[in-house]
């Protein structure tokens, strides 16, 4: 018996026009799924199918680990999100775009239900995706300390700039005078990175890439290094905290805590359809070849 698990979050776009297809389509084939507690909320507004016993889950603990797949509805944001419930389960992603810009997010939903047939079929094929992971020179836990696009220190109730102490294994690289720093992975190199000048990076590129953010000398460039880099971070500042973020996750920090960021025991799993690739998703999100006289 097939079993996968569906995930998503209140967005700006109806789901009505695909959840019931979709759920019939399950139904009809025997395929067994589970939803997020919050997203059976949202699906009951979207559909008048009974799923009064459908089983639920609420985090990383309770998801059967066992389902084949699990179907996130919305954007980029809500496959971030998603991994904080797949954690190294090892359970593929399939993307379902709801919205506008996606690159993880690479099947709209107007051809979801085209390629469930090969999705079951086994025809398609998996893009394993990098992670960050970070640690507090206190101790401290951060709770689900990793992330697939990117970890940012940037500045907190101060208009004044922060300065970002960079070693990597331990060999100083710079002081970054600027609002903060991004450390990206090659998946996030097309998000925050990207909009302060950093370079699109290929998901199969063993790198990270260090981009400044609105740094104060301008000979100050990104920069990419080796995935294998321990990087350590010192910030210091006019206010007593600055902000880290994990992905879409932030957490308040005061100045005496460094981080140490390097590459995370396991990887993402993203679903591709048979016939697409990172290339064709660059063309049509970044809108190449749309000028005419290409």
């Amino acid at each position: 018996m097939i079993k996968v698990a569906l995930f998503g979050q209140k967005t700006s776009t109806s789901l009505t026009d695909i959840i019931p297809e979709f759920l019939n389509y399950l139904n009809k084939n025997n395929i067994i799924y589970c939803v997020e507690k919050k997203f059976l909320e949202i699906l009951k507004e979207s559909t008048s199918i009974d799923l009064s016993k459908v089983e639920i889950y609420t985090s990383y603990e309770d998801l059967d680990k066992s389902v084949k797949f699990l179907f996130s509805f919305g954007g980029d944001g809500t496959i971030l999100s998603a991994t904080t419930f797949i954690q190294d389960s090892n359970i593929p992603i399939i993307g379902v775009n709801t919205g506008r810009l996606g690159f993880l997010a690479t099947i709209n939903k107007s051809v979801l239900l085209e390629q469930m047939d090969s999705f079951f079929n086994n025809e398609y094929n998996i893009i394993p995706r990098t992670l960050l992971t970070v640690k507090r020179s206190d101790g401290v836990e951060i709770e689900n300390n990793f992330a697939i696009n990117e970890v940012t220190v940037v500045r907190r109730e101060t208009t004044s700039m922060i300065t970002v102490d960079a070693y990597l294994n331990k060999e100083f690289l710079n002081s970054f005078w600027s609002d903060g720093l991004i450390i990206s992975t090659p998946t996030g190199s097309t998000g925050y990175s990207l909009s302060c000048g950093g370079p699109i990076v290929h998901p199969s590129n063993q790198n990270f890439i260090i981009t400044p953010v609105a740094p104060h000398n301008l000979n100050v460039r990104p920069l990419i290094v080796s995935e294998n880099e321990k990087i350590n971070l010192k910030i210091r500042s006019r206010a007593n905290e600055y902000f880290l973020s994990l992905d879409s996750r932030n957490f308040p920090l005061t100045t005496d805590v460094e981080l140490t960021i390097q590459k995370a025991d396991f990887k993402i799993l993203i679903i591709e359809p048979i016939d697409a690739t990172y290339f064709m998703t660059l063309r049509e999100k970044m809108l190449w070849g749309s000028d005419k006289r290409n």
